[in-house]
């Protein structure tokens, strides 16, 4: 087997310059040849998409993301499969075992936990692959922020609340200081900022907000494991929240909103479902009464 940096390497170089034929012959949601990388979801088993369950309903090996995929999805509906968990598995370890097991003709699946694309480490896996011989593809999935939206009843973007959202995570044991740009987006004002950490790294993380000038009543809600039967709500602010968060106990994944979207508060009406006869915006019709 090639190294894995050094298949990474092959594929980065060849991609950089050419662009893979597949992109205009495959959509989103497609069956295609090869392993696909499925985004298994928040955490409830219903929000897995429809071709991902087809797709681990009919495999043979599912590789999964260990504690992180709910075990009552791989109990409904992997239960005729092989079942492997990636953790503590590195890439030396899981392309073999993905490669064999796809070349001796099984139905293989990589379960990813949310979706694939955010923080996943699901294209490092998949170029490894794709060097060996083997094809491989996405079937995006549910990530924990639009769970988090669901059970808060709000929305990300807001109209004269929050314009952008951040998909973001502190600095820590992935990401160095130079790299956090938490407070960047927080400053922004008009930004959810959605970040993902676990909820020992709340309080540290609010601290260094509160440090560097933020304003501590800056609404935030935690959503502790998002859409999971044990799913629990804390909300406060960028000054409470961290105390509060540490008082429930929780030492598990967490989905962090901070920003005023959080609390679905002071947003107007949009355009969209404004009901403007002629759609015409309100200070269109002013602007022709002023010409």
């Amino acid at each position: 087997m090639t190294d894995p940096q050094d298949a990474i390497d092959a594929e980065t170089a060849q991609w950089a310059t050419e662009r893979d034929p597949r992109v205009a012959e495959h959509t989103a949601g497609e069956v295609q040849e090869g392993i696909p990388f499925v985004g298994a979801g928040p955490g409830d088993p219903g929000l897995l998409t429809v071709t991902g369950k087809e797709l681990v309903e009919a495999a043979d090996l599912v590789v999964h993301a260990g504690s992180l995929v709910n075990s009552d999805l791989l109990t409904e509906y992997c239960a005729d499969a092989e079942q492997v968990s990636s953790i503590g598995k590195d890439l030396e370890e899981l392309v073999p075992l993905l490669r064999d097991a796809y070349e001796s003709g099984r139905e293989v699946v990589r379960l990813h936990s949310g979706d694939p694309a955010v923080y996943g480490a699901a294209v490092e896996q998949m170029d490894a692959l794709e060097h060996e011989g083997v094809p491989t593809y996405i079937v995006p999935g549910v990530t924990s922020a639009f769970a988090a939206s669901a059970t808060l009843r709000t929305q990300l973007t807001l109209n004269g609340v929050a314009n952008h959202v951040a998909f973001t995570r502190p600095q820590g044991k992935t990401l160095d200081p130079e790299s956090d740009h938490v407070g960047e987006f927080v400053e922004m004002g008009d930004v959810t900022t959605c970040l993902y950490l676990g909820t020992h790294a709340v309080a540290e993380t609010m601290d260094r907000l509160v440090d560097d000038g933020h304003d501590p009543d800056t609404p935030v809600a935690v959503v502790y494991h998002a859409s999971w039967p044990d799913e629990d709500v804390i909300e406060g602010t960028i000054e409470t929240i961290g105390e509060r968060v540490a008082d429930a106990g929780y030492r598990a994944s967490a989905m962090v909103v901070i920003g005023d979207a959080a609390r679905k508060a002071g947003y107007e009406r949009s355009y969209l479902y404004g009901g403007f006869a002629n759609g015409e915006r309100p200070d269109d019709s002013q602007q022709e009464a002023d010409d």
